[in-house]
């Protein structure tokens, strides 16, 4: 493996004023993330800051459809840092799938708002290479009381 901040993933995370963070710390009994043959699957990715969770609450209670889609994109930078323990982020040929879960309050129902924060910054990234599968769910709860959680997997070169 090579510097996860190669070139052109780097100059595109600089050009939104973004870095790489470190890899979050998990919580239980799980790795960040997993390749099996060309495909990189991540553990669900909280909005982790520092090693610290950003934010707790549901959407359409405490936390705004806008907050919750800046929580996404951190969710989303987290996958990558996962991703990039594994291969440089330039390997990266097809984001496949997003899943993104949402502590949704009763009658909320926005929940893919929420998880446009991750799909737009992995367009943004990674052009139409970031076009990808979705699903985003209204849950209960999160693990710590987070607001979003995603996963992502990802294709990769050989």
């Amino acid at each position: 493996m090579t510097d996860a901040k190669n070139v052109v993933t780097g100059e595109r995370l600089a050009a939104l004023g973004l870095e790489l963070p470190e890899v979050a710390v998990p919580v239980a009994a799980y790795v960040p993330a997993v390749r099996i043959g060309n495909l990189i699957f991540t553990s669900g990715q909280l909005p982790m800051v520092n090693g610290a969770l950003s934010a707790t609450g549901k959407l359409g209670a405490e936390i705004s459809i806008e907050q919750g889609k800046e929580l996404a994109q951190i969710c989303g930078l987290n996958a990558l840092a996962a991703i990039a323990t594994l291969v440089d982020l330039d390997e990266v040929v097809q984001v496949v799938k997003v899943l993104a879960f949402v502590a949704s309050a009763p009658g909320f129902t926005t929940q893919a708002q929420v998880a446009n924060g991750a799909s737009e910054l992995f367009g943004t990234i990674f052009g139409d290479a970031g076009k990808h599968a979705r699903s985003s769910v209204g849950v209960a709860e999160l693990p710590l009381g987070a607001p979003v959680e995603v996963e992502v997997v990802v294709a990769v070169r050989r």
